[in-house]
């Protein structure tokens, strides 16, 4: 990722306590980004203007639009009047099952759903998932401090979201970040998409964000095989509902020394020990959940 590309500059005026004046500061960059399959233009998205190929890739794998990267035959991405666009040549099947679900042109930052025409459109079905991936959870520490080391943009302004692909012991395999959470997840799934074939360690079930586990979120991991997703805030009720239906493990409130499993716990431990459903687990003992005021849900 190209810093300089992502963020610029500004002169901001900050309050602190009794002072007021000029300092210098950094913000990331936001562009719209379109995604033209076959000459159509399908969806605009507005995200940090870094690993776009992998980001259609991803939302074309997350969407549905396609099952895997070979179904792709061309992409481009082309410079556009302030802002890109990536356009995709895909198989007459995949272009068909695109004009099947249609989606208007304006979305909002990295917003999963917006713009879509029908409502059935939102809550597609997902097939179960298998039983392949595990983690324990004794490496999430580990983990959490890899995801904000990759977080180069977010940094130096305090504006993005990330999503990992971890290995057993909580490294990361992969690490994008972008303004948007969904475009963040998007960007893991498609890297994770063109690298597997030739890269097994890619093949990882096992993803960590650092948002919250919205309905979204869960059916695009679900979509492309993700088999636990790590989040560190909260989970909606639908999330829920949906991972359970997929069998996906989900995992709120994940933070140093505790995660908050609320299904599927069958594919974690910790510190070898199973999981159990809608418990916090820390690294001394097993607790019920409360919490606390001050959690963020982003």
């Amino acid at each position: 990722m190209d810093l300089n590309q992502c963020a610029r500059p500004v002169t901001a005026y900050k309050r602190s306590f009794d002072t007021f004046g000029a300092v210098p500061d950094v913000v990331a960059e936001e562009v719209p980004v379109a995604l033209v399959y076959n000459g159509i233009s399908h969806v605009v998205m507005m995200a940090l203007p870094s690993d776009l190929e992998e980001f259609a890739v991803g939302f074309s794998l997350s969407e549905g639009i396609i099952q895997n990267r070979s179904e792709i035959y061309g992409m481009d991405v082309v410079p556009a009047c302030r802002g890109v666009r990536v356009e995709l040549e895909v198989s007459s099947e995949s272009f068909m099952k695109l004009k099947e679900r249609r989606r208007s042109l304006a979305g909002r930052t990295g917003c999963g759903v917006c713009g879509l025409e029908q409502i059935n459109d939102v809550i597609r079905p997902v097939k179960p998932l298998p039983r392949t991936a595990t983690f324990d959870l004794q490496h999430l520490d580990r983990a959490l401090a890899a995801m904000k080391a990759c977080q180069l943009v977010g940094d130096v302004t305090g504006c993005t979201h990330a999503a990992c692909l971890l290995d057993d012991h909580g490294g990361t395999i992969g690490c994008m970040e972008d303004v948007g959470r969904h475009v963040a997840l998007d960007k893991l799934l498609g890297a994770r998409g063109m690298r597997a074939p030739t890269a097994p360690e890619w093949n990882s079930r096992v993803v960590l964000i650092s948002s919250r586990a919205s309905y979204e979120m869960v059916q695009k991991a679900a979509s492309c095989g993700v088999e636990v997703l790590l989040a560190v805030s909260a989970a909606t009720g639908l999330a829920v509902e949906t991972a359970e239906k997929a069998g996906l493990t989900l995992a709120a409130f994940c933070r140093p020394g505790r995660a908050t499993v609320l299904t599927h716990p069958e594919r974690l431990t910790n510190a070898g020990l199973p999981a159990q459903r809608g418990v916090v687990i820390d690294s001394v003992a097993e607790r019920t959940f409360r919490r606390p005021a001050e959690e963020s849900v982003s």
